[in-house]
Order: structure tokens, then C-alpha cells, then sequence
């Protein structure tokens, strides 16, 4: 018989493919790195002394993934602080100082650095791309994280997921938390913070459009929870819709509003009838003249491109909050969030029920949280509680009114209330004025500036407030009249367009 060629099974076929070195390299995954990238941009900020300029915002020591390029880059970092120069041997003497010579491999390696680059023509170039590797670093760290919490069943999933989204949020803003600062940088942030301020006649804040009360509080600061609250029908949402509207149109300020009880379409609505001084009635149910409908058209501009996102997500969680909020930072650059309103909101996703005052204390710190985080002032509205109107005699409104929590109390930097006597059937103020139209913002906790009684006026046919020394009010001005504050614009009138349910207990407004 002819001897044949013994044939090679597949699954030795596909055998000898599993063991190719090429597809399938017998060494593990390396972390993403450019340490060629990182001697060059070293190198080059030894050769120029402007090239750390254009570094400066993008590297971190930590962006570095060698720990003695680290050390390095910390020791020009500290010769940039001190103004002196840095070169070579100024570098290796800070080192030095450091005590850190030896470790990052003396001043011999000093120099050799500088013969990894010719010039510093792409030194921000390279330092973008060090930047990346740090981020994909972070990245497979917050991951692997991420993925061994998955498999512990005693962490909260939710818990788990908003550390995650937490850790994410920073890589993307690309400021690590820091545990401490020294006072030098401080100084140097707070005269930078008043210089701008002195160009800012003393608006350091996001501005309200409200003459009076931008003097009291300098604009609504970073960081700051502002509380405001009310009896219902005294104007709350009417009040920071408009505040939403000046900070947006008037000023360019990015606004959130999460809208528990209204609904967008609503809002908008009101908006609407702010902008254009057409009757929110008449909005609702469509019956514009002709006349009317060319004065929505020519005045609805300003509201077009106007940086307010809403959300109106009935029943919305502090998960919730906190994620929408995190997101319209980093893809918006929201400069103030309005939640309208506080007891509305619930502490978890699943919105079970429990103790209701530790509920809206919990609901109180996240809110404080995130307007700390986000570096953003956040207006919370909240209800009053009935003790006001069972008090004999004045009926302005206290601390201890507020509804269901000390906890807001204590956790607001601001809290305002809006008072109108003329709601109680209070017609003559001590003095014997008139009443009419009068509103006040009670500024009665202000943690960092004084507490006064801010007078504005409310126009109850429109809904909507003005400045106190508004040249043109008007308290029985028609609905079509133009009506400008201090600022020279149209301020945000409220309709009442949500009093659908005559059972409700509590209006919106």
C-alpha cells in the first residue's frame, strides 16, 4: 500500500494556534503609560523656563506614572511657586533639599534629560498625552473598584453606583480632592476672587436681577444653600422662576430647575407670559388677539437661547438630583441649581417610606453636598408650617416655622422668606402705608453676611415681582403693560397656571 501523509487533526490545528507568541503573548497588560513623553516634557521644562506656562494647567505630579518623574516635576512645581528660576541646577539643588536626589537618580539623571528633547515646540502637546495615560490609569483603577464592590452584597447597589458616578465626576473635572491646602495658595485665591469682585461692583455671585437684594448678598455665592420659604400663595416659584430668568437672559448664568410639582410645559408657560406681558389665562386657554400674537413673537427671543434646563421628574430622589446635577455641570456649566420644592423630594430611589424628619434631613445634607461639590449656589424652596397662621398678631414668618426639620435650618447658609402682609388683610404697615403690592424677603439666617428685611414689590394681578423702586409700577397696570427694574429688563411675572385642582390644600405658589 502507498504510505499516505498523516493528516493533522483540527484540534491540533487550532492548538498550534493558541500557542502562536504573536497572537497571544506570554506577558501580562502594562498600565497605559509614555515614559518617553514624560523625559521629553521634563527635559524641555529645564530648557525653558516659559514652557512650564503651558503645562501648568494640564499636569498634576501624580499625572506622571514614573514616581521619580513625579518627584521631579513636585520640585519645579515648588520653584515656579517662589518665583526662582528653574534650570538644571536649580532643580537638582531643590531636590536636593528634598532629599530626593539620590532616589530619582541624581544629577546625572538631571541632565540626561535634557538630551531626550531638542526644543519645547510640542511640550503641550506631549503633556496632553501624559495627561490621558493618567486618566486611563484612574479609569482601570476606578473599574477594578468598582467591580470588587459589585460582588459584596452588604454595599448598597445605589450607594455603590453614586461613588462610582463621584469618582468619574472628578476624573472629568480633572481636580483629584485634596485632604488639605496651604494658606499661600489660598491668599492668593481669595486676592484673585477680590480683584474680580472690584470689577464686579461688588457682585461676586451669580445675580438675582434684584437691585436691593444683590446688595445684601453680593449675589448668590458658590457653595451656598439658599433656602426660601413660604406659605403657599405668597409667590415662591413665581420668585425663583424669575431669579432662574435674570440669571439666564440677563446675565448669562446656565440654570437648573428641577420642578417636582409643576410641569415643564408650565413653566415654560409662565415664562412665556413673563416675557411677552401677556396674560397667563389668556396663554392657557389660547385666546390671543392678533395684536397679542405679533407681541409673543417679537419679545419670545430672549427666552430662545436662553441657558435654563428644566426637569420636571415628579417624586425625584437625592440619587437623582445629585446624578442630573452632576452631568449638567460637566456638559452645561450650570452656575445654580432651583428645586421647587424641598419636601417633595424623597431620600432613596425606592422611596420608601420611613420617619419623614430624619428623611428631610438626609434630603437637606445631600442638597448642602452637592451645591459643596459642584462649587454652585443651590435654592431649595420649602413649605412653611401652619403655626404662622395660627399666631394671633404678626404673621412674618420665623426659623421655627420651617416645616418638618430643624435639619434646613441648619444646613442652609441663607434662609429667606417671602412676606406679603397685604395676603393676611394687613392694608397700613406702622407708619400708616400702604400696603399694596408690598412683599419683603426676610433674610433671617445669612452665614456669611447680614440678615435684613428686603423690600420688593408684587403685582397680584400678574404674579410677578419687581424692584421696590421700580419708576413704572403700576398695582393696577394692564396685563399688556411694560413694566422694566433696575436692571433695565422685564422681570419674571408668575401665572397661575397650576390652580387646576380647587381641592388642593396647598397651591403652588
Amino acid at each position: 500500500m502507498e504510505e499516505t501523509e498523516p493528516k493533522t487533526s483540527p484540534s491540533k490545528k487550532k492548538l498550534s494556534v493558541v500557542r502562536n507568541p504573536v497572537n497571544t503573548p506570554d506577558y501580562g497588560k502594562l498600565p497605559p503609560q509614555a515614559v518617553d513623553l514624560e523625559e521629553a516634557v521634563l527635559g524641555a521644562l529645564l530648557l525653558d523656563k516659559e514652557a512650564l506656562t503651558d503645562v501648568i494647567d494640564i499636569l498634576k505630579p501624580e499625572s506622571f506614572y514614573k514616581e521619580d518623574h513625579q518627584r521631579i516635576y513636585a520640585a519645579i512645581m515648588d520653584l515656579f511657586q517662589k518665583s526662582e528660576p528653574i534650570d538644571i541646577l536649580t532643580v537638582t539643588q531643590e531636590l536636593r533639599k528634598r532629599g530626593e536626589l539620590d532616589i530619582v537618580g541624581g544629577a546625572f539623571y538631571i541632565a540626561q534629560l535634557t538630551n531626550r528633547v531638542a526644543s519645547s515646540a510640542n511640550v503641550e502637546f506631549h503633556a496632553r498625552i501624559i495627561s490621558q495615560k493618567h486618566i486611563q490609569r484612574e479609569l482601570i483603577k476606578i473599574s477594578s473598584d468598582t467591580i470588587k464592590q459589585a460582588y459584596d452584597e452588604t454595599i448598597d447597589v445605589f450607594d455603590l453606583l453614586d461613588g462610582a458616578e463621584a469618582k468619574l465626576f472628578e476624573v472629568a473635572e480633572g481636580n483629584i480632592r485634596k485632604s488639605y491646602e496651604g494658606m499661600d495658595k489660598l491668599l492668593n485665591k481669595a486676592v484673585r476672587q477680590l480683584e474680580i469682585i472690584s470689577k464686579q461692583d461688588g457682585t461676586s455671585g451669580v445675580p438675582t436681577g434684584f437691585a436691593n437684594l444683590d446688595r445684601v448678598t453680593g449675589g448668590f455665592q458658590k457653595s451656598d444653600m439658599i433656602v426660601l420659604a413660604a406659605r403657599p400663595g405668597m409667590g415662591k416659584t413665581a420668585f425663583v422662576l424669575s431669579l432662574a430668568r435674570n440669571a439666564a437672559v440677563d446675565f448669562k448664568r446656565p440654570v437648573a430647575v428641577f420642578s417636582l410639582e409643576m410641569s415643564s410645559l408650565q413653566l415654560v408657560n409662565r415664562l412665556i407670559s413673563s416675557e411677552t406681558e401677556i396674560s397667563g389665562e389668556k396663554l392657557k386657554k389660547g385666546t390671543l388677539e392678533g395684536w397679542e400674537w405679533e407681541q409673543l413673537n417679537s419679545k419670545i427671543g430672549p427666552l430662545t437661547n436662553a441657558p435654563i434646563y428644566i426637569n420636571d421628574t415628579p417624586g425625584l430622589s437625592v440619587f437623582e438630583l445629585r446624578a442630573q446635577c452632576r452631568r449638567l455641570k460637566a456638559e452645561r456649566d450650570i452656575q445654580m441649581v432651583i428645586i421647587d420644592y424641598l419636601q417633595l423630594m424623597t431620600a432613596s430611589v425606592e422611596g420608601g417610606k420611613g420617619n419623614r424628619e430624619q428623611e428631610i434631613s438626609t434630603i437637606s445634607r445631600a442638597v448642602k453636598g452637592i451645591a459643596k461639590e459642584l462649587d454652585i449656589p443651590v435654592i431649595a424652596l420649602s413649605q412653611l408650617s401652619r403655626a404662622v397662621e395660627t399666631r394671633g398678631g404678626d404673621k412674618r414668618p420665623q426659623l421655627s416655622d420651617l416645616r418638618e426639620s430643624g435639619a434646613i435650618e441648619q444646613d442652609a447658609d441663607m434662609v429667606m422668606f417671602i412676606y406679603r402682609p397685604e395676603y393676611y388683610g394687613i392694608t397700613e404697615d406702622d407708619q400708616h402705608n400702604s400696603t399694596q403690592g408690598l412683599a419683603e424677603l426676610i433674610i433671617a439666617k445669612h452665614r456669611n453676611g447680614s440678615t435684613e428685611d428686603v423690600k420688593i414689590r408684587f403685582q397680584d394681578h400678574l404674579a410677578k415681582f419687581v424692584n421696590w423702586d421700580n419708576d413704572n409700577f403700576e398695582p393696577n397696570a394692564d396685563f399688556g403693560a411694560s413694566i422694566e427694574d433696575n436692571y433695565g429688563k422685564q422681570v419674571l411675572r408668575s401665572s397661575k397656571l397650576d390652580e387646576i385642582d380647587d381641592s388642593d390644600e396647598e397651591p403652588p405658589f
